[in-house]
């Protein structure tokens, strides 16, 4: 298998959740072996999507270089970009974050089937999982272990009445992610938001893009998109914050409340240990199903 890149360049605007303004945001092509890129046009910054540029997990995953040149809330996006199966691509901002769009990965993946895919002229490489790394953290945990099905296991268990334990798991292919994940909103708590807002924080934040929980409900007048759409938002955050890896990974994510810090001391964790994976062509499982073609 072939990387990948988009055919064309496609451009859009959103909200930002911080900000609260118009971002203009353009997705391009880029040669192979080039990654995932971000490029501030407005003070003409490049980051790479990589672990060692993360510097910050709080409320979102954020990658730059210093409290004047980042990108923030990139998850969403990333998620979409691993789900199909682009390998280098050029994102430009001209602002500090990722639009929110509407809480979910949906917009950016219909940004993605608009430009089409082009394969390009270099082998894929993936990470295959070797033996099992986890992270952990009280009571919950993060991890990735060996398996040629690529899949992902989530509970989450909020004392909320709207939430509660939630569980999920699927095997991880295109069109799984477009008809299980990409859908689910992100979401906070009224509570959370009106403390965020009295530090200029959350000021684009609405019912249009996230769900919204007051003390004992969901607040949004539609209702939820799926059942147990908390849990299937958390997983479209891991496979965002695992695309950082810089490759697609073969195994199985498993995590109890896992969160973007988890998710990133994953990435780390793993690196630092090269016995627990190893770098091969895609070419070379010919019996997993990875990427279909829907």
């Amino acid at each position: 298998m072939k990387q990948q890149t988009i055919a064309e360049a496609i451009h859009g605007v959103g909200i930002g959740l911080h900000k609260g303004i118009p971002i203009k945001i353009s997705l391009e092509p880029l040669d192979a072996d080039s990654g995932v890129v971000f490029h501030r046009t407005d003070i003409n910054e490049y980051i790479e999507a990589k672990p060692q540029n993360v510097i910050d997990t709080r409320m979102a995953t954020v990658v730059g270089k210093d409290k004047d040149r980042f990108v923030s809330t990139i998850e969403h996006l990333l998620s979409a970009i691993y789900a199909f199966g682009i390998d280098n691509i050029l994102i430009k901002l001209d602002s500090y974050e990722v639009p929110i769009m509407d809480g979910s990965s949906a917009s950016f993946c219909m940004m993605l089937k608009d430009a089409g895919i082009k394969k390009l002229d270099k082998v894929r490489k993936v990470i295959l999982i070797k033996d099992k790394v986890k992270v952990e953290k009280d009571d919950k945990y993060v991890s990735l272990e060996p398996s040629l099905t690529p899949s992902y296991d989530f509970s989450v268990n909020f004392k909320h009445p709207a939430i509660g334990l939630q569980k999920y798991s699927f095997a991880f292919t295109k069109s799984n992610y477009l008809n299980e994940i990409a859908r689910a909103r992100t979401f906070g708590f009224v509570k959370d938001i009106q403390m965020l807002r009295k530090n200029d924080l959350a000021l684009g934040g609405s019912l249009e893009n996230a769900i919204v929980l007051d003390e004992k409900r969901i607040l949004n007048l539609e209702g939820l998109r799926y059942e147990n759409e908390f849990v299937r938002h958390k997983i479209l955050d891991a496979i965002g914050d695992l695309t950082l890896l810089g490759y697609p990974y073969i195994g199985a994510y498993k995590s109890h409340a896992g969160s973007h810090n988890l998710n990133h001391e994953l990435t780390l964790e793993l690196l630092k240990k090269p016995d627990s994976y190893e770098i091969i062509d895609l070419d070379g499982i010919k019996e997993m199903v990875f990427y279909d073609q829907n």
